[in-house]
């Protein structure tokens, strides 16, 4: 995938082509590289998050709303995130980081992609940068459940089938439609015991799984 269709996935033009090949640009690569977007980009998620949480959540202290949004920007969110859009196959890394799996491994994926926030704001200022992180976190957003433990939905069917000592479920990709920049995939999870398969949609691979293990403790639990 081209760095273009990246930005395209991501919703974004940019008008200043260089900054977009910096913020894919590894340290292992050579200079100018993406470590002083990676800064800047941070700051932005840091803040869009927090204000995100905090007009959806009107009710919730201070201490709830820091735990959400520390799990919405820790590594492991922004990594999933990356995969999901395809940013290892577009970065630009040194010789060593190519053979050792750089293009894959979380810290880098997860830099590149506040590298990526801070592009966008420096190529068209904050509103653009926070439309970008609102449409790409939403679906995790949606997903939140102040006031519950924050497992979400496969690993709550996983402990729930594992408690009653039953086979774990399957997941299966039934089939992606639309334009590489707002594609929507279905997927299928089925347990054996009870027989059940149920369906879900998303925006993304994961949340489709996410939604159809949702789908599957409603009908378990009913």
């Amino acid at each position: 995938m081209s760095a273009q269709a990246l930005a395209q996935k991501l919703g974004h033009n940019f008008a200043d082509a260089a900054l977009l090949k910096t913020a894919l640009t590894h340290r292992s690569f050579g200079s100018p590289n993406n470590e002083r977007l990676e800064f800047l980009g941070d700051g932005a998620l840091n803040f869009v998050v927090a204000s995100a949480l905090y007009k959806r959540f009107a009710d919730l202290p201070e201490g709830d709303l820091s735990r959400l949004r520390a799990n919405l920007v820790r590594q492991d969110t922004l990594h999933r995130l990356a995969l999901e859009l395809g940013v290892g196959d577009c970065l630009r890394l040194g010789e060593g980081e190519l053979k050792s799996g750089g293009s894959q491994r979380p810290s880098i994926l997860a830099d590149a992609l506040e590298a990526l926030f801070g592009a966008i704001y420096l190529d068209a200022g904050f509103v653009a940068v926070q439309a970008v992180i609102a449409r790409l976190y939403l679906p995790l957003f949606d997903e939140l459940r102040p006031g519950q433990a924050q497992k979400d939905a496969k690993t709550r069917l996983q402990e729930w089938l594992q408690g009653k000592k039953k086979p774990l479920p399957r997941y299966q990709m039934l089939e992606t439609t639309g334009a590489a920049h707002e594609q929507r995939f279905e997927v299928a999870c089925e347990i054996d015991n009870p027989p059940l398969r149920t369906i879900g949609h998303g925006s993304s691979r994961r949340i489709a799984e996410q939604v159809a293990a949702d789908n599957a403790l409603k009908a378990l639990k009913a």
